[in-house]
């Protein structure tokens, strides 16, 4: 970006379209590993999560069935998964004792992430094959995305940007640490 304040956009290179750039070039690797862009298959994240530590996993909390990390590419700051050890597609496919705690799960997500952030609802979701969203359609997993009043401004609009106000491990060790504090 210019610092001079006389400087336009018209003045940088590539193409002009009136709107200054924020680069995020940490997107890149996503891009880059997702096999339908042309990335070498990779394992599933799912899968590989909760064989490392917690730290390294963005793992949160731990169950029996089911584990909960943070998304590596979030819409939101404390945008997280809920997702089954078992390496199954779809929610039909879970086994009856893990979708008990996988709900569970995610109800304490909602609460923990309430509790440290402040947030003012949710989204949640699961998308269930590649035609209908899911960036990892062989593994269950639902999204549980925290969100403000006031959080859909122009970035994310307009820009197509998300500007997240907190590292991940910074996120990660927060909500792991309330996590116990908010179980039913």
């Amino acid at each position: 970006m210019t610092t001079d304040p006389s400087e336009s956009s018209a003045d940088l290179p590539g193409v002009q379209d009136g709107f200054q750039r924020l680069w995020v070039p940490h997107r890149m690797a996503y891009l880059e590993a997702n096999p339908a862009r042309g990335g070498e298959p990779r394992g599933c994240p799912f899968c590989e999560a909760p064989r490392k530590d917690d730290a390294s996993g963005l793992v949160v909390a731990r169950g029996t069935h089911c584990f909960v990390a943070l998304n590596l590419f979030p819409y939101n700051p404390g945008h997280l998964l809920v997702c089954p050890y078992a390496h199954v597609p779809e929610y039909l496919d879970i086994a009856d004792e893990a979708l008990a705690e996988f709900s569970a799960m995610t109800q304490q997500a909602m609460r923990t992430l309430r509790a440290a952030s402040g947030c003012h609802g949710f989204n949640l979701g699961m998308n269930q094959g590649s035609v209908a969203g899911a960036g990892v359609a062989e593994h269950l997993h639902q999204h549980v995305v925290p969100r403000w009043s006031g959080d859909s401004n122009f970035f994310p609009v307009v820009a197509r940007t998300r500007a997240l106000p907190e590292l991940l491990e910074d996120t990660r060790a927060k909500l792991s640490a309330a996590w116990d504090d908010h179980a039913a």
